[in-house]
């Protein structure tokens, strides 16, 4: 038995993490992440009312675009990934690969060349479709590279919150400077700011993404003994209950963050009082009354993503404790009911809204490294139960999750705009349109949040078992 327990400590120590190497692979999800949150927060913009493609024509585009992505090329990523087998490891590479092809793409996406309004149709189906393809080209081997550089469960938590502040960087610059400097460097022609806007941080991620891989290894190999046919995968996910748990969830939480991400924007524009915002924001020193709702958006933002960062750094602490499944669920549920207060507030009630945007940035913090650590601990429970590893195809379910989530939200967004008589070309929008889009922020994403927390209760893998997935198998590899 001791000679058990010294082999754990020393697999343990060997799987231990630098911090460059944590920081480095940090960097990729800051890439990415340039990318998924301009798309969570401005493609339904983007295309109704900067490319002038009617809300019912975007809803289908970003639904079944979407839908494609998901379930057909994701799931076969997944597979492809597990099987690649170079020097370098089965996941680095990818990231290397796809990292100037992923930037081009988003550049095309997000640009607005003058076609017909058939010819923009087609144009926004082919780019958002390549977009979508490389991204999981991109992002699921990045995403199951976290599996494989330790076993180390307290060195996940630490890499998940290095990860999420990135991710919080990126959210902030999306989400916080983006609108304004699109709104500057276009120089009043909004098609022209997002693709300069666009190109300079594609230049960004592309390296990093390059950093990434340079900066990373791969530790957790599987042996020979455990490679498995493509069905033996397959049936392994259909019997693996926290697998299934964990794609719905993962999908519903990106529902809620599409859904309501990419309503802010019409929120601020069409919701809030622009007189009483602008009275506000000249606390803050922005006196330009005609931008208000651009400065105002970026700065009820700000407000949520440094509280999220901030929650972020309560999250290791409180998983180590407590277990991921039980801290992500009591902290889901508490901002579930900050975003639900958005309903009762009249447009003129500016400082409450930011206030309650504030903690609901906070509680929902706490949760963002935890999903991702916990699809970790899946692939690390098929392989306790089945003896056989498959760590891109676990992760599949996660982006599988994130791009139906990404595509209902989306959809959500455009068609409650559409069916509620939204029109871009109106200075003021129909009380009906703008009822909608309250219940957008608050209600109706609430809504997904809720039925997710309800799901971990049929979530096995709580703080004890974590410990013995843990110890089992450092003892099983030797």
């Amino acid at each position: 038995m001791s000679t058990s327990n010294n082999q754990t400590t020393i697999n343990k120590e060997s799987h231990k993490l630098s911090v460059k190497e944590k920081i480095g692979y940090s960097l990729g999800d800051f890439s990415a992440n340039l990318v998924f949150q301009t798309l969570m927060t401005f493609l339904a913009f983007f295309y109704t009312d900067i490319y002038k493609i009617p809300a019912s024509v975007a809803t289908p585009i970003i639904f079944f675009v979407g839908l494609f992505a998901a379930l057909l090329f994701n799931p076969i990523m997944g597979v492809i990934a597990d099987r690649t087998d170079t020097k370098w490891g089965k996941f680095r590479p990818w990231i290397l690969w796809t990292a100037v092809p992923f930037g081009v793409i988003s550049i095309l996406a997000f640009s607005t060349p003058d076609f017909s309004e058939q010819g923009k149709i087609i144009y926004a189906i082919i780019t958002y479709t390549l977009l979508l393809i490389v991204y999981a080209a991109n992002n699921l081997p990045y995403s199951a590279l976290s599996g494989v550089l330790t076993s180390d469960m307290a060195e996940r938590n630490s890499l998940s919150s290095y990860r999420f502040v990135a991710v919080m960087l990126a959210q902030f610059i999306v989400q916080v400077m983006m609108y304004p400097i699109v709104r500057k460097v276009g120089g009043g022609d909004m098609a022209v700011g997002f693709s300069n806007t666009m190109t300079f941080l594609v230049i960004i991620g592309t390296i990093f993404l390059i950093i990434t891989f340079l900066t990373t290894k791969e530790r957790v190999v599987p042996k020979p003994e455990q490679k498995s046919s493509v069905k033996e995968d397959l049936t392994d996910l259909m019997k693996n209950r926290p697998w299934l748990i964990m794609l719905t969830l993962t999908t519903l939480v990106f529902i809620t963050l599409a859904l309501k991400g990419g309503m802010y924007i019409y929120y601020f524009e069409n919701y809030v009082s622009q007189s009483h915002l602008a009275a506000f924001l000249a606390n803050f020193g922005f006196t330009n009354a005609e931008d208000a709702a651009a400065y105002g958006f970026s700065i009820f933002n700000a407000g949520g993503i440094i509280f999220m960062i901030i929650g972020i750094m309560f999250s290791k602490g409180l998983a180590d404790k407590y277990g991921k499944r039980d801290v992500f669920g009591v902290n889901l549920f508490l901002s579930t009911v900050f975003l639900m207060l958005f309903y009762f507030y009249s447009p003129k009630s500016i400082g409450i809204i930011f206030i309650t945007q504030v903690l609901h940035g906070f509680f929902y913090g706490i949760t963002i490294p935890l999903l991702w650590a916990m699809i970790a601990d899946v692939a690390d429970y098929s392989e306790w139960k089945n003896n056989r590893r498959a760590t891109a195809i676990i992760f599949s379910a996660m982006m599988v999750g994130l791009k139906l989530g990404l595509t209902f939200g989306g959809a959500f967004t455009t068609a409650i705009l559409s069916s509620n008589g939204y029109n871009s070309d109106l200075a003021i929008q129909s009380a009906e349109a703008i009822h909608a889009i309250k219940l957008s922020i608050s209600i109706y994403p609430a809504i997904p949040f809720l039925i997710g927390i309800g799901l971990l209760f049929f979530y096995e893998i709580n703080k004890k078992m974590e410990t013995q997935l843990e110890e089992e198998l450092l003892i099983r590899r030797g």
